[in-house]
């Protein structure tokens, strides 16, 4: 073995130096800034960081969290930071790592929110979002195609793919129906047909070595992920208490029938619901805030999914724009404060979104052994996962209406969105583009477009 080899050996046997709670704050607050791509370029983004090249913790133990997180409602993503920063430095250093994955995120929404609407009616911006809108339309196709091609495994996941589907697009039943039922025919189906409902997609078939790591596969778990009763009915109050104390100073203070108390309940509702990611939960989003209270219209939750999938953080922060765009319209606070309600708007909504993601991680985490692996706990999920894939392609269907008959059914059809739709998902299913770079040509082809045809 030569010296270089031999120096190289040493260097991987020896397990990485103990990381201070600055240390590990100053990464997450990195990985706020870097975490695009999705749940998926997130978790390659921490893998690479925290697996391979700083060694915090081992392969096999990142991937039983991730997996943990993968059957929680919520970003994956966000709560694996979350578990990894916990498992590090107790609760505190959970809460920062999930608030900092999230936190730019929501700085940075907050910003574009306030350019679209003050900009978003110049002939500029204009031809740039009519170039996006095909694109967006587009990107939830794919993820419907992706999702749909990992999930549904047999006949019986495909019916219930089209039973959710036909069940949103021909009968209008409530989203949170449609997941209630496809838990249940999960759970019923699990007994009666075991191997049609298994899990499959394990992450752990990608393990690898990438020498010791400061929390490694053998290491004894830290006292402070040992589960008590006592450590969890602390939590379980905790975080009532940070979810009662706001709905009740809201509903005291405004009202129960007021934007922002409304906001602070549906927002609630819809963060239990975000089984398989941020594209399962969007229709529910869009049937409440666009077609129920009517805080913005169904382009600009087009326009609103455009800019959450061109910031760092999760896609569901798309929550930020949405609640942003409905303070400032419905000018909470008055006409001459409109900015300052929608930036209070987009961090109300952000609060209810992530809060129930923190409790499920700290009070969950010490309890992953007695479920990882269990049929019983899994079933429902891959039932619901397949109900998801229609809910997708549900969402798909109404965004290309919009966009493809900008002025309703009746009126002309715009084949140049359809061509920029088509090519854009030609793009991404085919050749599989960058989500960003794939927006980025649409908007200049959108804009282009404007500028020549006026």
């Amino acid at each position: 073995m030569s010296e270089l080899e031999a120096s190289v050996a040493q260097e991987t046997a020896c397990s990485p130096a103990p990381v201070s709670f600055w240390e590990a704050f100053a990464f997450w607050l990195k990985l706020g800034f870097i975490s695009f791509g999705g749940p998926a370029g997130q978790i390659a983004i921490m893998h690479q960081e925290l697996v391979e090249n700083r060694r915090w913790i081992s392969e096999q133990r990142f991937l039983h969290a991730l997996n943990f997180c993968m059957v929680l409602p919520g970003p994956e993503a966000q709560q694996l930071a979350t578990y990894i920063g916990w498992l590090m430095h107790r609760s505190w250093g959970g809460i920062v790592a999930g608030a900092l994955f999230v936190l730019p995120s929501l700085i940075i929404l907050i910003a574009l929110s306030w350019m679209y609407i003050a900009f978003g009616h110049l002939p500029l911006v204009a031809g740039l979002f009519y170039g996006i809108k095909p694109a967006v339309t587009a990107i939830v196709v794919q993820a419907a195609y992706r999702i749909g091609s990992r999930a549904l495994k047999n006949r019986i996941l495909w019916c219930i793919a089209a039973a959710s589907f036909l069940a949103l697009f021909v009968l209008n039943v409530p989203f949170p129906a449609i997941i209630a039922v496809a838990a249940l025919t999960g759970y019923v189906g699990s007994r009666m047909a075991p191997d049609k409902f298994a899990m499959g997609g394990n992450h752990q078939a990608a393990e690898k070595s990438f020498g010791p790591a400061l929390i490694d596969d053998n290491t004894p778990p830290p006292e402070h992920t040992k589960f008590r009763w006592q450590r969890l009915l602390k939590l379980i109050v905790t975080g009532a208490l940070l979810w009662i104390i706001p709905v009740a100073y809201l509903t005291t203070a405004y009202g129960w029938d007021h934007t922002l108390t409304q906001m602070s309940w549906f927002f609630t509702k819809a963060a239990l619901l975000t089984f398989g990611g941020a594209y399962a939960v969007l229709p529910y989003v869009n049937q409440g805030a666009v077609e129920h209270y009517g805080w913005l219209m169904p382009t600009q939750m087009i326009d609103g999914l455009a800019l959450g999938e061109t910031t760092p953080g999760p896609l569901i922060m798309v929550v930020a724009f949405v609640g942003f765009v409905g303070g400032y319209t419905k000018a909470l606070f008055g006409p001459e404060s409109r900015f300052l309600a929608g930036a209070v708007a987009a961090m109300l909504v952000t609060w209810f979104t992530f809060l129930p993601s923190f409790f499920f991680i700290l009070a969950g985490g010490p309890l992953i052994e007695s479920t990882h692996g269990d049929l019983k706990f899994t079933a429902p999920l891959t039932a619901i996962t397949a109900a998801v894939v229609g809910v997708i392609l549900n969402l798909a269907v109404y965004f290309g209406y919009h966009v493809l008959w900008p002025h309703g059914l009746g009126a002309e059809f715009d084949w140049i969105s359809a061509l920029i739709t088509l090519a854009a998902a030609i793009a991404l299913v085919r050749f599989r583009r960058n989500v960003m770079h794939v927006i980025a040509t649409c908007a200049v082809v959108g804009l282009i477009l404007k500028v020549t045809t006026g």
